[in-house]
């Protein structure tokens, strides 16, 4: 019997069942070594914060401070998945939860980056940069405007804080991943979190902490980022047939499928980026790709969900608030912005304006770029200091 090009592609791209065994034993390395990085960076900020918490914290007690931090660190990294597992961690190590929930939110900005710089790819042609910077800074505007909705919000009322303790007390997170006293995660990660600790015992405590946060950090970077293309190789063909059936089937099913293709691929970026060169080419609009970036926007809160778990002791359910945080704010996001339809075209009308001044004057686009991710973001920090 023949067999078609596409089968054989398919076949290809699947591998054969001991490589895909390999994949998945990788995969499972690769959240061991997340979780240890939390749990690294978690022991290291006590220790570095010990005598200086107070000072460190004051830093970025301001929201918008928070929110700066948040946002530059994200696009520095080029990843929200990796800075909010290290607010997670750093939660766990003390950093207060009303510090920590704007640089979860200037995250959301900052991740937003990837999109827009990938739509740039489109610029020796101006009907197809225009369509493309179109699609990528739809999904800049939904996340700033969900910013200068919910911040404001959460510094009078405390909405995302107190709801997000509501559901941890619910589950009583502090005792659900222990098993009659004995904490699975905390069982594989301690010993080795210990040796690196003794190997450190001849320095200072708080630059054993620096240390610690940094090998933490590092970890955390790595196992997110290999972790990104093991699951695009084990969910190859899969994520794509998510996209093809749900755009076109209704807001709800676009948003459901970036959820689901994000939490497959382990990257938001990854998600809104692929959708930029489909609309840039005519394929489909910024509108139809519109409800599928947001899901993408809730499936990334899976990452910080999965740090948390790492977190043990009296910290753990603090750990587990602030991923909360990140999800409950992406959802409120989308069923008030999006919910409504007083504000959902706007931030479609804001990018399309947008995108014709750059695609006549191209330093449009890149005044955008530098300024609303850099140097709007730096010059608030120069300033406070």
């Amino acid at each position: 019997m023949a067999i078609s090009h596409t089968e054989v592609d398919v076949r290809v791209a699947a591998g054969t069942p001991r490589q895909s065994s390999k994949n998945w034993f990788l995969l499972l390395s690769l959240i061991y070594l997340m979780l240890l990085a939390v749990s690294m960076i978690g022991s290291g900020f006590k220790l570095a914060t010990a005598h200086h918490a107070s000072g460190l914290f004051e830093f970025a007690s301001n929201p918008v401070m928070g929110l700066i931090i948040g946002m530059v660190s994200t696009a520095l990294l080029q990843s929200s998945s990796t800075v909010t597992s290290i607010i997670v961690a750093m939660v766990a190590g003390g950093l207060p939860i009303t510090v920590a929930i704007p640089m979860i939110m200037g995250a959301n900005i900052g991740t937003s980056i990837t999109n827009t710089i990938v739509s740039l790819g489109h610029v020796a042609n101006k009907d197809e940069f225009r369509r493309a910077f179109h699609a990528a800074t739809v999904h800049d505007f939904f996340n700033v405007m969900a910013v200068m909705v919910f911040l404001p919000l959460e510094i009078f009322t405390g909405l995302l804080e107190k709801s997000s303790s509501y559901l941890v007390g619910i589950f009583h997170v502090d005792s659900v991943v222990a098993v009659e006293g004995i904490n699975p995660i905390k069982a594989i990660t301690a010993p080795v979190v210990n040796m690196v600790s003794d190997s450190l015992s001849f320095l200072s405590a708080e630059y054993a902490g620096i240390i610690k946060i940094i090998l933490g950090v590092m970890l955390i970077v790595a196992s997110i980022t290999f972790m990104g293309k093991v699951m695009k190789t084990l969910m190859v063909g899969k994520a794509k047939d998510i996209l093809h059936t749900s755009i076109g089937k209704g807001p709800v099913s676009g948003i459901a499928s970036g959820a689901v293709v994000t939490v497959l691929v382990q990257s938001s970026s990854t998600t809104t980026s692929l959708m930029v060169p489909l609309v840039g080419n005519g394929i489909l609009k910024a509108k139809d790709i519109y409800p599928f970036t947001l899901g993408a926007n809730i499936g990334t809160c899976i990452t910080a969900v999965i740090a948390a778990l790492a977190v043990t002791g009296s910290t753990a359910g603090l750990a587990m608030q602030i991923a909360l945080v990140h999800l409950l704010f992406n959802v409120f996001a989308v069923v008030l912005i999006f919910g409504l339809p007083i504000l959902r075209d706007v931030p479609l009308k804001l990018s399309s304006g947008l995108a014709n001044l750059a695609a006549e004057q191209k330093i449009y686009g890149a005044a955008y770029i530098a300024g609303l991710f850099f140097v709007v973001p730096l010059s608030v920090i120069f300033l406070s200091r």
